[in-house]
C-alpha cells in the first residue's frame, strides 16, 4: 500500500507539473511576448527620423488612412540588426497588430513575429519573409489559416506602408525554404507552424504588394540584403537535453528537501511548505524556459 500510495502521488505531481507547463506556454510566454512587444514600441517611435514616420508608426492601428497609390517598392536599405524592430504588421481580419523584429531564431521570435534575414525587408522589391507563433509567445499568426484571397497584410515601416493583398496559401514540408525564393515585383510571404498544436509542416501565406505610401528622408542607410536562406523554413529546434535535465534535477532536489524538512520540522511544516513551493515555482520557471527552445520556434 505504500509503494502504492508513493506511485500515486509521484503521478500527480507529474500531471500537475504537466498543467503548470502548458499554463506557461499558452499565458506565461504570451504575457513575456507583450511586454516585449509595448519596448518594442517604444524603440520603433525612438529610431523613427522624422515625424512623418514617428506619426504613422504610433498609428499604425488605424487602418482608416491606408494608401489607396500605386504599388511602388522601396528602395533597398541595409536591414537591422537581429532582434531589433522591422516595422510594424497589421492583418484587420484576424486582429494582428505586431511589431516585426529581424530574425526567425528562437530568441527573435519570443519577441514576435520575425523577418527572415537574407530575405528583402517588407516594402522592398523581391520576396518579404516573416514568420510567427502559431500557438505560443502572443500566438500572433493563430488564425493565418483564414486569409483568402483579397485580404489585406499592411507594413508600415521606417521606409513607407506598404499594403498586400492574399494571394493563396499552401501547406508545405519545414525543409521546403523554396517557399522564400525571390521573385520579380513586390511580395511577402508568411510561415508559421502547422497545424496548430503541432509542427509538422508550415502554413504558407502569399500576398502581393498592391498599395505603398514612401516616406521622404527615411534617413536608412544604403545596403543590400545578405543571402536568402536555403537551410528551410523557422521552426526548428534550438535548445539542448543538458538544460532541460540540469534544471528537471534542481526542482527535483529542491522540492525533496522542502519534503523532507516538512516531515523534520513537522510544527513548523506549514511554513516550510510555503516557502518551498514559492522555491519550487521558481525553479519551474526556469526548467520550463529551458524546455521551450526544444519546441519549434514557430510553435
Amino acid at each position: 500500500m505504500r509503494v502504492l500510495g508513493a506511485i500515486g502521488r509521484v503521478l500527480i505531481t507529474l500531471g500537475l507539473i504537466l498543467l503548470l507547463f502548458v499554463a506557461y506556454q499558452v499565458w506565461g510566454t504570451s504575457f513575456q511576448e507583450g511586454h516585449t512587444q509595448n519596448q518594442l514600441r517604444s524603440q520603433l517611435q525612438q529610431e523613427a527620423t522624422n515625424q512623418s514616420v514617428k506619426r504613422a508608426l504610433a498609428e499604425a492601428a488605424a487602418l482608416d488612412k491606408l494608401p489607396t497609390g500605386p504599388p511602388v517598392a522601396a528602395p533597398t536599405t541595409k536591414a537591422p540588426a537581429e532582434g531589433k524592430p522591422v516595422g510594424v504588421i497589421r492583418i484587420p481580419l484576424i486582429h494582428i497588430n505586431q511589431v516585426v523584429v529581424q530574425g526567425t531564431a528562437t530568441q527573435d521570435l519570443r519577441k514576435g513575429p520575425g523577418h527572415y534575414i537574407g530575405s528583402p525587408l517588407p516594402g522592398q522589391g523581391g520576396n518579404a519573409g516573416i514568420a510567427g507563433h502559431r500557438t505560443t509567445y502572443g500566438h500572433p499568426f493563430y488564425n493565418l489559416n483564414e486569409l483568402k484571397k483579397g485580404d489585406r497584410i499592411v507594413l508600415t515601416t521606417f521606409q513607407g506602408i506598404f499594403v498586400y493583398d492574399t494571394i493563396r496559401s499552401e501547406v508545405v514540408s519545414p525543409s521546403d525554404g523554396t517557399v522564400l525564393k525571390n521573385a520579380f515585383g513586390a511580395y511577402l510571404t508568411l510561415t508559421t507552424c502547422n497545424p496548430r498544436f503541432s509542427a509538422s509542416t508550415r502554413l504558407v501565406v502569399f500576398a502581393k504588394l498592391a498599395h505603398s505610401q514612401l516616406f521622404p528622408n527615411s534617413g536608412l542607410p544604403a545596403g543590400r540584403p545578405g543571402k536568402a536562406q536555403s537551410n528551410g523554413l523557422a521552426g526548428n529546434t534550438s535548445g539542448t537535453v543538458l538544460d532541460v535535465v540540469l534544471w528537471g534535477a534542481v526542482v527535483a532536489v529542491a522540492g525533496g528537501l522542502d519534503l523532507l524538512a516538512a516531515r523534520r520540522f513537522r510544527r513548523q511544516r506549514w511554513l516550510i511548505w510555503g516557502v518551498g513551493v514559492i522555491v519550487v515555482l521558481v525553479l519551474l520557471y526556469f526548467f520550463f524556459n529551458a524546455i521551450t527552445p526544444l519546441l519549434p520556434a514557430s510553435f
